[in-house]
Parts: C-alpha cells; sequence; structure tokens
C-alpha cells in the first residue's frame, strides 16, 4: 500500500512527464502519442516507476528504446520543473502499459 507521500509525488511526476512528453520531448516521440497512465514512486522515493501508454503501435518498440535511452535527459527536465518541490528527484524506470492492448483484445474476441 502506498503513503499520501508516495501517492502525491506520483501524481506530480505522471502530471509533469506527460506535459514534457507533449512539449519538451517531442522529438523523442517520433510522432506518436505518448500518455503516463500511472507513476508508481517507491517507498524511498528514490524511484519512479512510469507507465506509459503509446499509440499508434507499430511505432511501440521504437519510442519506448528513444525515450528509455533519454532517461538522463528526462530525469533533467524533469528536476527543472520538480526542483522547487521534490529535495531529490526519483531515478526513473519506464514500463509500456499494454492494459489498452489487453482490453481492445478482449473486446475484439467478445464480438466475433
Amino acid at each position: 500500500m502506498d503513503s499520501t507521500r508516495q501517492k502525491k509525488i506520483g501524481r506530480l511526476i505522471q502530471k509533469e512527464t506527460g506535459e514534457m512528453f507533449q512539449r519538451e520531448a517531442k522529438d523523442l516521440l517520433l510522432r506518436a502519442m505518448v500518455s503516463v497512465t500511472v507513476v508508481r514512486v517507491t517507498a524511498d522515493l528514490s524511484i519512479a516507476r512510469i507507465y506509459l501508454s503509446i499509440f499508434p503501435g507499430e511505432k511501440k518498440d521504437e519510442v519506448y528504446n528513444n525515450i528509455v535511452e533519454k532517461k538522463s535527459h528526462l530525469r533533467y527536465l524533469l528536476g527543472k520543473r520538480v526542483g522547487k518541490q521534490l529535495r531529490v528527484i526519483p531515478d526513473l524506470e519506464f514500463y509500456i502499459d499494454d492494459s489498452l492492448d489487453y482490453i481492445e483484445k478482449i473486446d475484439r474476441l467478445l464480438t466475433e
């Protein structure tokens, strides 16, 4: 169970990284749409696990690899945005959130 502090920091990071992908990190996205679905922060606040939904699906791996390659730059950009609110910027770990793909697959199976 996440503490209130973890949830607050998670929401802050989710909001800011979402805006970063829309404005400052567009070049990484290769014209794909990336949304931050969930951010989970570890109990010691040192790691933020960021789950991304990438559309269209054909570019998913390429966009994900770009984001992971530029992880330190994204952390720097995040630090500039939330530096006044957080003493230490957590290390960022990115994961693909495929829950939408799963829902779509279930929906397709049900309609057949």
